[in-house]
């Protein structure tokens, strides 16, 4: 299996988040919406922040000067096909309203009352689900999704911590 690191961004601007419209991708061929991010390079393998920044900066034109509290709030991990999936997930904020042209896609200012009416993939909409219930979450929390036995995904959380232990 092949090991595929990832980042993501979600800044947010007031009471609303800035989301990135893609037409399709290799394994989904219908719009769907995502935070700012991609795949780290080979040199940001150990510092997926710098890989977060670089693709934000990439995707919106947003400069690193502009963004505040950008703070690495999960770990996704999934598989897909022969792939397993490390995602980065940061959030953070910016006051910039106006963004570049997206080569990925187009970008927009969505309200949180309409987030969850956006097509996107479960795990992202786990995950901004678990973000906004817990608005005061200071840990590093890792996600695994899978399945139920019902064949529906679900999501599980733990936080990372340092057991202190060897």
């Amino acid at each position: 299996m092949e090991i595929r690191q990832m980042t993501a961004a979600y800044l947010l601007r007031g009471k609303q988040l800035l989301m990135i419209r893609k037409s399709k991708s290799r394994h989904h061929q219908a719009p769907f919406w995502s935070g700012l991010g991609g795949h780290l390079e080979p040199e940001e393998i150990n510092a997926p922040k710098q890989g977060c920044l670089r693709e934000i900066h990439e995707e919106s034109g947003i400069q690193p000067s502009e963004i505040s509290d950008l703070t690495l709030k999960y770990i996704l991990l999934r598989i897909k096909g022969d792939e397993i999936r490390q995602q980065f997930v940061y959030f953070g904020r910016t006051d910039r309203e106006h963004l570049v042209p997206s080569e990925e896609g187009e970008l927009h200012w969505i309200d949180r009352e309409r987030l969850f009416d956006l097509n996107m993939s479960a795990i992202n909409t786990f995950m901004l689900k678990h973000y906004f219930s817990h608005p005061a979450q200071e840990e590093v929390l890792v996600g695994t999704i899978t399945m139920n036995d019902g064949e529906e995904p679900v999501m599980q959380w733990a936080t990372l911590k340092d057991p202190l232990k060897f």
